[in-house]
């Protein structure tokens, strides 16, 4: 008689909440090649479409709250969630929607990226989703991933001087999330300094070489690289620093299929170098 196979272990899941986005470049579309490069099972919620292409944002519509909940809450029946990673959300209906789901699951770990701007800089959330945002979800959330521009924003309080990115650190800390991984992308620097800090201030700084470039889904990809990791079992800090390692991957192997910004490649592994040296050629 035929062997009945022996079946393989199951991958750990993540839930992301985000928006669609059409070119692949972000959005949804960046935390399902992210997961599953990293060996996760990807379920997504999506909580608006995107009218967009790699130069920039056109229009976006957000999903009504109730097809929010209702996917989530189907989801979550059904199977067990090992990480939760929120992106784009669209409205402030739905960031009420969500918190009340993730609430009811306080012990799986959340990793939000605060999209507030496409790289273009096209506005992608008001002041009335911040404040919901801060109210709501923060104090719900494992470890927030804002760029300098996100943080400063986030952790504006109508001060005459403007923060330093510490203090940022410190204030979005004290609104109620456990960490913030600050990076620094857009920052006036020779490198890339990406510094992480918990309750008692910073915990660790990874410097990265600048690349030449712009790249679209450069914050999805970290976010959904630390949502894996910590879902296949690391802790916060070397979760974090093997994200970083591999997104500066997929951005040195990242491509231009449009007029506008590079992708990053969340398969640069498969490649073998024939196909890598074909791909910059």
């Amino acid at each position: 008689m035929p062997q009945t196979p022996t079946p393989s272990p199951q991958p750990p899941i993540v839930l992301s909440f985000a928006a669609s986005d059409p070119t692949g470049g972000a959005g949804i579309q960046a935390d399902l090649l992210t997961l599953s490069s990293m060996g996760c099972h990807p379920l997504s919620v999506i909580t608006a479409i995107t009218v967009q292409d790699t130069a920039g944002v056109d229009a976006v519509l957000a999903m009504e709250p109730d097809w929010v909940e209702d996917q989530a809450r189907a989801l979550l029946e059904d199977m067990p969630v090992a990480a939760f990673k929120i992106g784009l959300i669209g409205s402030v209906e739905n960031v009420a929607a969500i918190a009340a789901i993730v609430a009811d699951y306080p012990d799986i770990p959340l990793i939000l990226d605060p999209v507030l701007a496409s790289g273009r800089g096209d506005e992608l959330a008001t002041e009335d989703l911040i404040g919901a945002m801060k109210e709501m979800l923060l104090p719900q959330t494992t470890l927030l991933t804002p760029n300098s521009l996100e943080a400063r924003r986030l952790a504006d309080e109508d001060d005459e001087d403007e923060p330093d990115l510490e203090e940022c650190a410190r204030r979005l800390i004290s609104y109620g999330c456990e960490y913030v991984l600050l990076t620094g992308t857009h920052e006036n620097t020779p490198q890339v300094i990406n510094t992480l800090y918990g309750q008692h201030g910073m915990i660790r700084t990874d410097r990265w070489d600048r690349l030449p470039g712009s790249y679209h889904g450069s914050g999805c990809t970290l976010a959904s690289a630390i949502a894996a990791n910590l879902a296949n079992g690391q802790d916060l800090s070397d979760a974090v620093r093997d994200a970083q390692e591999y997104t500066w991957q997929t951005l040195s192997a990242g491509f231009r299929p449009g007029m506008g910004q590079y992708i990053p490649d969340r398969f640069f592994w498969a490649r073998g170098p024939e196909e890598d040296d074909a791909s910059h050629g």
